[in-house]
This record gives structure tokens, C-alpha cells and sequence, in this order.
């Protein structure tokens, strides 16, 4: 668990980390409508976050009482309206699915232009901004998260895991972590989350 003051910086990039381990980015039947996303939803979606980052820095919280409740459309609005500046360049459009029983599945728009380092790289073959859609199981616990890959394609084209490995470890350096993240690694919650339950069309986040 961190116990350190977490800053929206902080959740920010922890979420945009778990976003594309689940999108990769961190997800491809999610195709919500945009009339369905709106401003006012995105606008209570941060201030769930707010509310989370507050009392994840609170010394006097106790583990496990606070319960937050977030749904698909407050977070896919989310991703519409005020996630873009968070979201690393060449990445776009993310959209979730809270399908249940810890399974999500979502979508987002990658320029493997930028992944591609060679004609015989594969990713040389679908140039430009295309969907990268993935799916799988959420399991979070005890102030840790780890995401069980069940597919991945690109443009409709499965895609095997090493090859999705790339595009996150690509689109996920930082200088602390100069090599990006792994998808099979686990990875702490912040603002001392202790588990995030994902229902159908919902997650709950538990403090």
C-alpha cells in the first residue's frame, strides 16, 4: 500500500500505467456512443478521483470502510473530456467495458508508426493511428493489482502477446522505469486502494 500524500499527478499516472496494461493501455468491444459521454459525467468522474486522492493521503483513514463507485460511462466520459493531456503521444480514444466478474474489455487508438523500428518489425505493416483492443480479467487485492490477458488484436488482427508487450513497454516508459511496464507484472493501487471490484457496467473502488 503507499502510504505517502498522493498527489492527482500521482493517481494520474498510476492510471494511465493501468490503463494501458488493460488497454494496451492498458480493451475493443467498448464501443459507447459519444452522445452516451458527456461533460457533466466526466466532471463527477473527477471528482471521484479527488475524493479518492484526499482520502488516500488522510492518516486517519481506516482501510477497507470507504466504497466509491464509478460507472462505465462516468469513465469512459472521463476519457473523452479530460484524459487526452495524461495519455502518452501517439495514444487516443481509450473507451472501457466493465463487463464482470473482473472482466474488462477495451479499445484505444495507437500510432504503431512510432512502435516500428524496421520492415520486418510486424507493426510496419499496419502504419498510422490503428485500434489496439484488448481484454481480460482485473484482479486487485490487498493493495495490489495484476491483469490476466485473455486477447488482443490489432484492426481485428489477433496479435500475440510479445507483440503487445511491445507496444506497452513503448508507450509506458518513464524515467523510472526506462524499460515500461510488463503486463504480467503486478502493480501497486494508489491512494491506498485496497481492491477495486468490478461488477457489470460499475467497478467499486474499496479504500
Amino acid at each position: 500500500m503507499l502510504h505517502c500524500k498522493m498527489t492527482l499527478s500521482d493517481v494520474s499516472m498510476t492510471a494511465r500505467t493501468t490503463l494501458l496494461t488493460v488497454l494496451a493501455l492498458g480493451v475493443a468491444l467498448a464501443t459507447l456512443h459519444a452522445a452516451n459521454l458527456t461533460r457533466q459525467d466526466a466532471e463527477i468522474f473527477q471528482r471521484k478521483i479527488d475524493a479518492i486522492t484526499r482520502l488516500g493521503a488522510s492518516a486517519s483513514a481506516r482501510p477497507g470502510l470507504r466504497r466509491t463507485t464509478v460507472s462505465e460511462t462516468e469513465l469512459n466520459s472521463w476519457f473523452t473530456y479530460r484524459a487526452q493531456p495524461l495519455l502518452p503521444r501517439g495514444v487516443a480514444d481509450p473507451h472501457i467495458t466493465i463487463v464482470g466478474n473482473g472482466k474488462v474489455m477495451g479499445t484505444v487508438l495507437v500510432d504503431l508508426g512510432s512502435v516500428s523500428n524496421g520492415s520486418l518489425n510486424p507493426f510496419s505493416y499496419f502504419g498510422g493511428r490503428v485500434p489496439v483492443n484488448v481484454s481480460g480479467v482485473l484482479h486487485t487485492q490487498n493493495g495490489e493489482g495484476r491483469f490476466e490477458l485473455e486477447s488482443s488484436d490489432v484492426s481485428g488482427v489477433p496479435v500475440p502477446k510479445p507483440l503487445l508487450q511491445q507496444v506497452l513497454s513503448y508507450y509506458s516508459k518513464t524515467e523510472s522505469h526506462p524499460q515500461g511496464f510488463r503486463l504480467d507484472d503486478p502493480f501497486e493501487l494508489p491512494a491506498n486502494i485496497q481492491k477495486i471490484e468490478v461488477g457489470q457496467g460499475q467497478a467499486v473502488v474499496v479504500q
